[in-house]
């Protein structure tokens, strides 16, 4: 009977972590030294989808169930759990929490089904005794920092502390911003840091507001300055060093008009 190739991957990571005939920095490996790859494979899979690269998408999406079966392998290593384990908690878990799907369960809209889903996770912790103190309670810290501002504000909206319009959170920015210009002016980067810090939670707030993904907004920002910049580069016979702050706009400028 011919392997499958889920079972010629998991085969190649026990050899690989073989602590006679493996791989030295494979075997030297453990749950922690992984975690900024697992990370790191994350956001290259959002990046293949976020340039539509389907071949790259392909590729980076197994990088990142590399991940998956290098945790399990070690798991295993040590009588955790194995990879099998990984997929029947998962399987059981969606079964679980699509009732309306997998048992008698209504749900008319998507609404409905968040609302059984919430409902099953909050009984999933009561029964492993992790249930909730606090309503904003859930939130990983490990999140990349505006997504998690913004799963912090979706948990407060829920129980009703939230503006209901966008109105009023464009205002708050102009607020949050006079006074970061304040701790400006008085020169302590303390203050300075926290007041920019608020910046940026409103802004957050303001995005989810306006339905708008604070990471996907960003990332576009920046790729457009990236062309911009680079087409000012080869619109300059010198380098950019070479030019002063007025002949720097003037370039920018050109650059701008260029390339958008």
């Amino acid at each position: 009977m011919s392997t499958t190739p889920i079972e010629s991957l998991l085969s190649i990571m026990s050899r690989l972590r073989d602590p006679e005939t493996g791989c030295p920095w494979d075997i030297k490996q453990d749950f922690d030294s992984i975690a900024p790859y697992t990370i790191e494979e994350a956001f290259e899979v959002a990046e293949a989808i976020a340039q539509r690269d389907y071949p790259e998408l392909k590729e980076e999406l197994g990088d990142l169930l590399l991940q998956v079966v290098f945790h399990s392998q070690m798991a295993r290593e040590q009588g955790l759990f194995d990879f099998n384990e990984v997929v029947q908690v998962l399987c059981d878990k969606m079964v679980r929490r699509h009732p309306h799907v997998f048992a008698d369960t209504e749900a008319g809209d998507e609404q409905a089904v968040k609302a059984n889903w919430e409902q099953i996770k909050q009984q999933e912790r009561a029964r492993k005794g992790r249930e909730h103190s606090s309503a904003i309670d859930g939130v990983p810290e490990g999140l990349p920092a505006l997504q998690r501002a913004g799963k912090v504000q979706k948990k407060a909206a829920k129980i009703g502390f939230d503006w209901q319009a966008p109105e009023p959170v464009r205002e708050q920015v102009d607020r949050e911003l006079a006074e970061l210009d304040e701790a400006l002016s008085n020169g302590h980067k303390e203050a300075i840091e926290d007041e920019f810090g608020d910046v940026l939670f409103t802004l957050v707030n303001l995005s989810r507001h306006l339905k708008i993904d604070p990471e996907q907004a960003l990332r576009r920002a920046t790729n457009k300055f990236e062309r911009r910049f680079r087409t000012m580069e080869r619109q300059q016979p010198n380098s950019l060093k070479l030019l002063d702050e007025n002949a720097l706009e003037t370039a920018w400028k050109q650059a701008k008009k260029s390339a958008d």
